[in-house]
């Protein structure tokens, strides 16, 4: 069974810069997808960055256009861990943030085709 714990949230001033970390374990085999989602008060879940496991030029991350060249996700294999590396910060990043993963075929940002979550990391950027 595939566990994530999620980490590195807190409070930012804008134009400041956040690294979340989501340790990954469980995972046996097959085509993985990890993927970070944020949920503001009162708004839909929303996908922010989705990683393709195989990780090579061919299969680059996928981003949503609001985090686009602000937003960085990886993964460092030998720690298990995926990483949101969030710079140029704005109010409107303020959300609670997850990890997910799936075993699937095509990299997506609908959180609908996600099995596995970890808890929400707290994300509050003030201006």
């Amino acid at each position: 069974q595939v566990q994530l714990v999620a980490s590195g949230g807190g409070s930012v001033q804008a134009g400041g810069s956040l690294r979340l970390s989501c340790a990954v374990s469980g995972v046996t085999s097959g085509r993985i997808y990890y993927a970070w989602f944020r949920q503001a008060p009162g708004k839909e879940r929303e996908g922010v960055a989705v990683l393709d496991t195989r990780d090579t030029g061919d299969y680059p991350p996928e981003y949503a256009d609001s985090v686009k060249g602000r937003f960085t996700v990886s993964q460092d294999n030998a720690k298990n861990t995926l990483y949101l590396a969030m710079t140029r910060l704005k109010p409107e990043d303020s959300a609670l943030y997850y990890c997910a993963a799936r075993e699937g075929m095509y990299r997506s940002l609908n959180p609908t085709l996600y099995t596995a979550w970890g808890q929400g990391t707290q994300v509050t950027v003030s201006s």
